[in-house]
């Protein structure tokens, strides 16, 4: 998978949308040489307040669904694709713990979200091992997702 080589070829941006990676999906893209021409903006929401005022996710999505949710992940993702300049947005929110889980979420638990052109989706994983592993595993989780998502997108 070379997402850059593929967004570059297709003259496309992407934009990221993170909350559990902290920037990491980011920090992989822009270590790209050229990441400027494919890469437009990313948003590191952490908090409920971050995720509310930066992408406009709904406060009664986090009330019903929780943070860690495919609801939340979808509306995160259209949020950064709306405050961008970008073709493709990814999302990622989840518990990476070692704190945090629960019987029902998981630590592990990660949701990823896609949207552009073709609309807007969201995947559910279960990542196992240590934080950084959980982290890492997300992150390139959703580089392949945006990477299918835009090769789909030719079919």
């Amino acid at each position: 998978m070379d997402i850059a080589k593929l967004l570059t070829e297709k003259k496309l941006k992407i934009t990221t949308a993170e909350s559990c990676t902290g920037g990491l999906i980011a920090k992989l893209l822009t270590d790209i040489s050229g990441a400027s021409n494919f890469f437009d903006i990313g948003f590191v929401t952490y908090s409920n307040d971050a995720k509310i005022k930066m992408l406009g996710v709904k406060p009664k999505t986090l009330e019903s669904f929780g943070a860690v949710s495919a609801e939340t992940a979808r509306e995160m993702c259209e949020g950064a694709l709306k405050k961008s300049d970008a073709d493709i947005a990814v999302s990622v929110t989840g518990i990476a713990g070692p704190t945090g889980g629960s019987g029902q979420k998981p630590v592990g638990l990660v949701y990823i979200g896609i949207c552009g052109s073709r609309g807007t989706a969201a995947e559910k994983f279960l990542f196992k091992g240590a934080r950084d592993e959980i982290r890492n595993a997300a992150a390139r989780k959703a580089l392949q997702t945006a990477y299918d998502y835009i090769v789909q997108s030719d079919d």
